[in-house]
C-alpha cells in the first residue's frame, strides 16, 4: 500500500510472478537479517524510534536510493506531542492520543500529514514502522503478520501509558491491524480507517505456493521485481507480503464474526480502489452502528448510493477533476495532500511501475513527466485514456481534514 500496489499485476501473478524475469535480483531483494521481527519490546517509544533510525541507516545502501536525513526521516517511526495549551488528561499527561500505522510496502512518510492534523487537534501522535518495511524489499520475504501485530500492540501500550483516550488510525494493511487490535483491546476508544484492507483478491490464499519451487527459481518469490526508485515505499513486491495480509484479514474476520464494534469509526476509501475490495469496507461500515460513525466514499459516480447506511453517516465525493486531469481516486490517494513535495502532482515521484518492463518508453515518459498524462487508479478504463500515473495524493485532502475535525468534535 502505498501500499499493496504490487498485488495489481493480475491475480495469476501470485502464482507465476509478474515482471520477475525482466530485472535480475539484487542485494535489495534479499533479507537484511535485521528487519523481519519486531524488536521494540521493553523500549520507551523514543528509544524505539532511535533504534529504528539506526537500523534504517545501517541497511539502506549508499548506492540505492540516496541515503540522507530526509530518507531516514520518511521511513522511520516518529512522535508528535500536542501544544502546551491542549487539555491534559485526568491522571496522564494527555487526554487523547492516536497511533498511526502505514500500509504494506509503505512507510510512515505516508502518515505525516495526518500526524500534523492530529497534533493540531490536541492528540499525542505516535507512528510505528512495521517490521519488514523502511529498509529494502527483501525484508518482506520472511516477515509474518504477527510481527506487525506485535508492533501495533507495542504502539498501543506506549500510547495508553500517556493518554486517557486511545485511538488507532491505519492505512490499508495498517487499517486492518488497527481493527485487529481494537477487537481485543478495550482501551481503544475509536478508529480512523483509510482505505482499510478488509478483503483482497481470493488468489492471495495461494500466494506462498511458490515455496515448493522458488528455492530453485528465486525470482518466483516475487509478484514483481521493479527498479525501486521510490524513497518511501517498495516497488518490488514479494508474494509473502500478499500471503501475510491475507492471513491478517482472516484473523480480523474471525474476530468480527457475530459481533459489531461499539466504538466511533471514521472511514474513507475509494470506490475505484483496485488493491482492496471496497465492497468489504462498505459492508463493514453499514453494520457498524455507533451513532458517531462517518464514512467518505470517493467515486466517479455520485448517483449510485450504497444501501444500509443511516442518514448522514455516508458522504459521496466526486473523484473526477477534469481540470487537473484526474480520472478517479486510487487506493494510494488518500492520506497526503495534492501539494505533497514527494508524491504530489508537482512532486519528485511518479507512480508508473505498471508500464515496467513491457513498455519502457511509456514508463520513462510517465516517470519523468513528459507529454500529456492523467492521474487515477489502475483501472482498464483509465489506462485506455492515455498515459496514466497512479494517483498518490488526495485532491480533497483539506475537506477530509474538515470531516475528521467534525467527527472528532462529535466524539462522546
Amino acid at each position: 500500500m502505498r501500499g499493496m500496489g504490487g498485488i495489481l499485476c493480475v491475480a495469476v501473478a501470485l502464482l507465476q510472478g509478474c515482471g520477475g524475469e525482466a530485472s535480475s535480483l539484487g542485494a535489495r531483494h534479499k533479507p537484511s537479517g535485521f528487519n523481519a521481527n519486531f524488536s521494540g519490546d521493553g523500549l520507551a517509544f523514543q528509544d524505539y524510534v532511535t533504534q529504528s533510525r539506526a537500523m534504517i541507516e545501517k541497511i539502506v545502501p549508499e548506492d540505492g536510493v540516496a541515503r540522507s536525513g530526509r530518507i531516514v526521516d520518511g521511513n522511520a517511526p516518529f512522535e508528535l506531542r500536542p501544544a502546551g495549551d491542549c487539555q491534559s488528561g485526568r491522571d496522564k499527561p494527555y487526554r487523547r492520543g492516536v497511533l498511526l500505522t502505514h500500509g504494506l510496502s509503505d512507510a510512515p512518510y505516508s502518515m505525516h500529514a495526518l500526524a500534523s492534523f492530529f497534533q493540531k487537534n490536541c492528540f499525542l501522535v505516535m507512528a510505528i514502522l512495521l517490521p519488514g518495511h523502511g529498509t529494502q524489499p527483501g525484508d518482506l520475504l520472511e516477515v509474518t503478520w504477527r510481527e506487525w501485530a506485535r508492533a501495533e500492540a507495542y504502539g498501543t501500550d506506549q500510547l495508553a501509558a500517556e493518554v486517557d483516550e486511545v485511538y488507532l488510525a491505519g492505512f490499508s494493511a495498517g487499517g486492518a491491524l488497527s481493527l485487529y487490535q481494537s477487537l481485543k483491546d478495550d482501551r481503544v476508544r475509536g478508529l480512523f480507517l483509510f482505505a482499510p484492507a478488509l478483503e483482497i483478491t481470493s488468489m492471495a490464499a495461494w500466494a506462498n505456493v511458490h515455496k515448493i519451487y522458488s528455492w530453485l527459481i528465486p525470482s518466483e518469490r516475487w509478484v514483481s521485481i521493479m527498479p525501486d526508485s521510490a524513497a518511501y515505499r517498495y516497488e518490488s513486491f514479494p508474494k509473502n507480503a500478499v500471503a501475510q495480509v491475507h492471513s491478517l484479514i482472516k484473523e480480523v474476520r474471525r474476530g468480527l464474526h457475530g459481533r459489531t464494534l461499539d466504538i466511533p469509526i471514521f472511514t474513507v476509501t475509494s470506490q475505484e480502489d483496485s488493491t482492496v475490495h471496497t465492497s468489504a469496507t462498505l459492508d463493514f461500515m453499514a453494520h457498524a452502528r455507533h451513532a458517531s460513525n462517518k464514512m467518505l466514499l470517493y467515486t466517479v459516480s455520485t448517483n449510485s448510493v450504497p444501501q444500509g447506511f443511516r442518514a448522514g453517516s455516508l458522504e459521496l465525493v466526486s473523484s473526477v477533476i477534469p481540470g487537473r486531469r484526474i480520472l478517479s481516486s486510487a487506493h494510494t490517494a488518500i492520506t497526503l495532500p495534492l501539494d505533497d513535495a514527494y508524491y504530489g502532482v508537482s512532486g519528485k515521484y511518479g507512480n508508473c511501475t505498471h508500464y515496467y518492463p513491457n513498455n519502457p518508453k511509456k514508463y520513462a515518459d510517465c516517470s519523468e513527466g513528459r507529454g500529456v498524462y492523467f492521474y487515477g487508479e489502475l483501472t482498464n478504463k483509465n489506462l485506455q485514456a492515455g498515459t496514466l500515473r497512479r494517483l498518490m495524493v488526495n485532491p480533497h485532502y483539506s475537506a477530509l481534514e474538515d470531516s475528521m475535525k467534525n467527527f472528532i468534535d462529535g466524539l462522546p
